[in-house]
């Protein structure tokens, strides 16, 4: 896989600093609402306008955007103040009106990266085409499908690629409309540690009251940037309008983030941080001895139930054990979801440990019985 992936500030749009903003409405609906959604937007600082024109909507009886005849406007509008213009492409199809009618950047929704075929179709046509590419997550929280996204692209040969972090769909109860699952985000820039990331708090937030501590969030994860939903008339919006802030709003919200640096220039400062990161070290090896101590009982209690032929998942003591670690865990000042996460991966290890033993035993037994019949 190619390397040498330009940041955010090498892409030829004269771009500096941290966080790059790209701003815009959900779908760009009218002429006038795309030109003067960008004039305002132009004065809040962002550097490139986003805008939808296809919209990919769950149902067909919802607003699917205007098409075609809105790249246009999207173009006008970006060389009237002066910012490059990127929209959400979905099949090949859609490149290569994009790219005539004149738009600097493309990015992949959700919606598309869920599908390699399609995302491979979409490479396919990006082939020798030198247009910075974004690629959003996927609707579901696969790392791979994500990672596996963002590589067809970069074996085109660009090296102008970008990662945008926007939630994941869950069926579960939650405070955003997407969750966003830092966790994949972050074993992504592990793995690939020269691809920016641009964070989009509007689809994981739903809604405008969260926007800031979700974008804060973010930059304090050293994301590059981040790309907000901004319309002149949120209310009045065809699409998503819960979430899309008005330009002015969206200049509160920027002058209210902290940049904080990657590390500190006070040596007495890296000093004391070094020092309790020697401590988290040695909390670490503790867990780990700890950990295998308790995958070592998990081991004898499996041979016990071997021997006494006792089902291996008692759920009437797993239930016990959530309850009072919870407890546990809360008063001392960790969170719930935190120690029901930890304890079932602890439990899921546990089973495996006893299923294991049991087997073991099982085969043991089953070899002695076939030595006695020889």
């Amino acid at each position: 896989m190619m390397m040498g992936i330009k940041p955010l500030t090498q892409w030829g749009f004269g771009w500096s600093g941290r966080p790059i903003v790209f701003a815009g409405p959900c779908s760009a609906e009218t002429p006038e609402q795309v030109l003067e959604t960008a004039q305002k937007l132009k004065n809040t600082g962002v550097h490139a306008i986003r805008a939808g024109i296809w919209k990919p909507r769950t149902r067909p009886g919802s607003f699917q955007g205007m098409g075609d005849e809105a790249l246009q406007w999207v173009v006008d509008a970006g060389k009237t103040v002066g910012l490059p213009v990127l929209v959400e492409v979905a099949n090949p199809r859609h490149i290569d009106v994009a790219l005539k009618a004149g738009i600097n950047m493309l990015w992949l929704g959700a919606r598309t990266t869920v599908n390699p075929f399609l995302v491979q179709e979409l490479a396919d046509a990006l082939v020798g085409i030198d247009v910075p590419i974004l690629v959003k997550n996927p609707v579901n929280p696969d790392l791979e499908l994500w990672q596996g996204a963002i590589e067809r692209i970069l074996k085109t040969g660009n090296n102008r690629v970008a990662a945008i972090h926007r939630g994941f769909s869950s069926y579960e109860n939650s405070t955003y409309r997407n969750k966003p699952n830092w966790e994949i985000p972050i074993e992504l820039r592990r793995r690939l540690p020269e691809l920016p990331m641009l964070c989009d708090p509007s689809h994981i937030c739903g809604n405008t009251f969260m926007l800031a501590y979700v974008s804060q969030f973010a930059l304090d994860l050293q994301y590059e940037g981040l790309m907000i939903e901004s319309h002149r008339d949120p209310k009045n919006a065809l699409s998503d309008s819960a979430q899309q802030l008005t330009p002015e709003s969206l200049t509160d919200l920027l002058n209210s983030l902290i940049v904080r640096k990657p590390t500190s220039d006070n040596i007495f400062e890296l000093s004391k941080l070094e020092d309790l990161r020697d401590q988290i070290d040695e909390v670490d090896n503790e867990i780990v001895n700890m950990m295998a101590s308790r995958m070592e009982i998990a081991r004898k209690i499996g041979n016990y139930k071997y021997n006494n032929e006792v089902t291996i998942l008692q759920p009437e003591r797993w239930d016990e054990i959530i309850k009072s670690r919870t407890q546990l865990g809360i008063s001392k000042k960790l969170t719930r979801d935190f120690i029901l996460k930890l304890y079932s991966i602890i439990h899921e290890e546990s089973i495996f440990q006893q299923t294991q033993q049991m087997n073991k035993i099982s085969k043991s037994d089953e070899h002695k019985m076939n030595e006695s019949e020889s």
